[in-house]
């Protein structure tokens, strides 16, 4: 799937990008919710996973790297893993990234298939990446 940056992030987003405002660090959420991320989403909209040993990560926004990759800019942090505990089943259909400092919801992303966590040791990796595109 592709991923969503909001209209509710849009100025934000631009507003950062210009210096008008200071990011914070970013939230990485995973949410449990079946639905597919829109355009007039707001952080509200995704139910954030809340078993199984679970909590969000932090995205220390001095953490990214930035590289052209192909001709296209690209930022990426490491590889985030959840390492879960054993319980009833979840099903975990995709992330979303939320502002520290404003709370706004940046993007989010449906994964191509929901993945079911259960067990002790079952994982989920995201390796958070943006691209820009030219047009």
């Amino acid at each position: 799937m592709a991923l969503i940056v909001p209209t509710e992030s849009e100025n934000t987003n631009l507003g950062f990008m210009l210096g008008f405002a200071t990011p914070g660090n970013q939230i990485l959420k995973l949410f449990t919710n079946d639905i597919i991320p829109a355009d007039t989403d707001v952080a509200a909209t995704y139910t954030e996973m809340a078993t199984l040993g679970y909590a969000a990560k932090s995205l220390v926004k001095g953490s990214w790297t930035i590289a052209q990759n192909g001709g296209v800019a690209e930022a990426s942090q490491a590889a985030q893993t959840w390492t879960f505990s054993a319980g009833t089943a979840v099903t975990v259909f995709g992330y979303f990234v939320v502002d520290t400092t404003t709370g706004v919801l940046l993007w989010a992303e449906r994964f191509v298939a929901g993945k079911v966590v259960q067990y002790a040791g079952d994982q989920i990796i995201i390796t958070p990446k943006i691209t820009l595109s030219k047009v």
